[in-house]
């Protein structure tokens, strides 16, 4: 129990994470209180066609199906992948139930974190381009219902005046709808707020899954320049071991035998692409998104432009979001980024370069006090029991980075 004790993280790490959370929902109570501030007016033209559409009162997509779509539907896979499939096929059968939990809940907590982060960000930054450009709605002459007889009245630039008398800009004072809140919003129209927010989430979800399900085009790791045949020949030893095991080796070309080939790893065999029925776990959300933008113009509230515009906000939220808070899709075998270290988990200062430290994520006895048992590895370290009980369960490449890490370190 004293070992299990010593690996939980400081207080320190985790009120540095609930903070996070605190600042997260700030930035979404931020962008939901802009909703009740009064945008720009911009001037329109009372004969204008193209915001002269139908008001609509029945939204294919309404605001409540927007969040059930792009919120919870999302939180909720990330909450099942987590459960389910972390931490995967590496760890052993021997791994203790209280790592596994500490894995999964991690990568539960990062999971969130992102997809509240890219939606809290698309919000806000949407909500405030709303306020400041004060654009109509394709719909607004039916929520306006301007009094053409007092055009003169609110006539911003009558340049053409006497060409035609209703060929000129108006402030919104000729309106005559008394609805408040249907007027306003009718002056919301760039950037499209479902356009962003649904892409803020079901992209996210969609890197997300591609992550963890390692959904991702085959690519090369960059390799030093080499003249050796074997990377690249299909008749070298090292390609044709796993094809055909019986070959013999004494028949491959005499120029070949100057190399290593027994230690290249042909490129041809460095990845593969993935199960097409894979495709389908990045394609749903993303042909959700497109549909929910597209309810947007069918449904008269925003033009094409609004649209494309909002779609690029939340791309850029959910990328943003993603990487920072996950490794890249095809480098991180689905993994998150570990946490701070407790001494860095509220910042660091100039020169240190790192949020990660050798001290791990908690303040644990050094090796050799009172109450910690050790023991040599064979490599004249020092082991404690918490050391080697972190060891149980990992992955071999997670073992030898831990055994050369300093006293110390955790690898979550």
């Amino acid at each position: 129990m004293r070992a299990m004790n010593s690996i939980l993280p400081s207080k320190r790490l985790i009120l540095s994470y609930i903070f996070d959370w605190i600042i997260i929902i700030a930035i979404a109570a931020v962008g939901a209180g802009w909703e009740y501030l009064t945008p720009y007016h911009r001037p329109f033209s009372p004969v204008d066609l193209s915001i002269s559409y139908p008001f609509q009162t029945h939204e294919r997509i309404p605001t409540w199906l927007l969040v059930v779509c792009s919120l919870a539907a999302p939180a909720g896979i990330i909450l099942f992948v987590c459960l389910i499939f972390v931490p995967g096929p590496t760890a052993s059968r021997g791994t203790p139930k209280a790592f596994i939990w500490r894995r999964k809940l991690w990568e539960l907590n990062t999971g969130w974190m992102g997809l509240a982060m890219s939606l809290a960000t698309a919000f806000l930054v949407t909500q405030g381009m709303k306020l400041l450009f004060g654009k109509p709605r394709p719909d607004f002459l039916s929520r306006c219902q301007p009094d053409m007889s007092r055009i003169a009245e609110f006539a911003v630039n009558p340049v053409a005046e006497d060409f035609n008398p209703v060929w000129v800009l108006v402030t919104s004072g000729i309106c005559t709808n008394t609805d408040d809140d249907i007027l306003q919003d009718g002056f919301k129209s760039f950037p499209s707020g479902h356009s962003s927010f649904s892409w803020a989430g079901l992209l996210y979800i969609t890197l997300f899954l591609a992550s963890k399900f390692a959904v991702a085009i085959p690519f090369l790791p960059p390799r030093p320049f080499s003249t050796n045949p074997a990377h690249t020949s299909a008749i070298t030893p090292s390609n044709l071991r796993s094809i055909l095991p019986t070959h013999n080796k004494t028949n491959t070309k005499s120029t070949m035998t100057a190399y290593a080939e027994d230690s290249v790893v042909p490129i041809r065999y460095q990845a593969a692409a993935p199960p097409v029925w894979c495709l389908v776990l990045v394609l749903v959300p993303i042909g959700s998104a497109i549909y929910i933008c597209s309810t947007r113009f069918t449904d008269f509230r925003h033009q094409g432009f609004d649209i494309l515009f909002g779609s690029f906000i939340g791309i850029t939220a959910s990328w943003f979001s993603f990487r920072w808070y996950h490794l890249p899709v095809s480098r991180g075998a689905g993994w998150s980024w570990g946490p701070r270290s407790y001494t860095r988990a509220w910042g660091i200062g100039v020169g240190v370069g790192s949020y990660v430290g050798t001290e791990g994520w908690n303040p644990r006895k050094e090796v050799g006090q009172p109450g910690l048992h050790t023991s040599s590895n064979g490599n004249g370290r020092n082991t404690s029991e918490t050391d080697e009980l972190e060891l149980v369960g990992m992955t071999e490449s997670e073992r030898n980075v831990d055994e050369r890490r300093m006293e110390g370190t955790h690898a979550l």
